[in-house]
């Protein structure tokens, strides 16, 4: 069976948070890796179910508490991010507190709504953005742009390397047919893109990654993919 790398991370999630429950139904106490997994495939899963985005977080805060964890973990698994499939696309959610209950707050979903003294990164580039989807379809901030939905139409050999230029933990929601003007920015820190689609799987900037890239995306379908892609080997 072939699988995408973000389809082993899942069972990769899934295969860790399975082994919580076997300990926690054993009467023992989580350690920092078995409860962050645990809380996070509880997300995954109920996008599965079709929660949406805040009652999947709203079902993760309520999965643990402080008497199911090892002493000291309640104190390091203060937050917890991931990124699940929802029935109008992937969305990261963050999971704020999750193991000292209460309610959610302001912060609640924490992903779409950027707290107080966030601002947009400055774009270097703006790409019109048509979703040709029946469906919405969510674009996180961090996602490597040039991977998003096959079905969204836009340049994307010019969205190679980029994200949105929002917020971090914000996304970018494009309803079915329409069209919106997006801002994008180059990924930083060391250029790794791996999982997203699968397109990439490792560094954006080398040898013929580019190239690639271009390939699988036209083999796969997406739109806004030139139909030949030799003048890329170059690049």
């Amino acid at each position: 069976m072939r699988l995408t790398p973000t389809e082993r991370d899942r069972l990769l999630l899934f295969g860790a948070a399975e082994l919580a429950r076997a300990r926690r139904a054993r009467g023992l106490r989580l350690n920092v890796p078995e409860a962050t997994a645990l809380i996070a495939d509880t997300v995954c899963e109920a996008a599965r179910d079709g929660a949406r985005l805040a009652e999947a977080v709203e079902r993760a805060r309520s999965v643990l508490g402080p008497d199911d964890v090892l002493p000291g973990v309640a104190d390091i698994v203060t937050e917890v991010h991931v990124e699940a499939v929802f029935d109008d696309g992937s969305r990261l959610a963050v999971v704020s507190d999750p193991l000292r209950g209460g309610g959610l707050g302001d912060r609640g979903p924490g992903a779409l709504l950027p707290g107080p003294g966030h601002t947009d990164p400055e774009p270097v580039l703006r790409l019109t953005v048509t979703n040709t989807a029946g469906v919405p379809v969510s674009v996180t901030s961090h996602f490597h742009f040039f991977e998003a939905n096959p079905r969204l139409d836009f340049d994307r050999p010019a969205a190679y390397g980029m994200r949105l230029a929002v917020p971090a933990g914000s996304s970018v929601r494009f309803g079915p047919g329409e069209s919106a003007e997006v801002g994008l920015v180059p990924i930083g820190g060391d250029r790794i893109a791996i999982g997203f689609a699968g397109l990439v799987d490792g560094p954006l900037d080398a040898p013929g990654a580019r190239a690639e890239a271009l390939r699988r995306a036209a083999a796969c379908g997406y739109l806004g993919v030139p139909d030949t892609t030799e003048q890329e080997a170059g690049r």
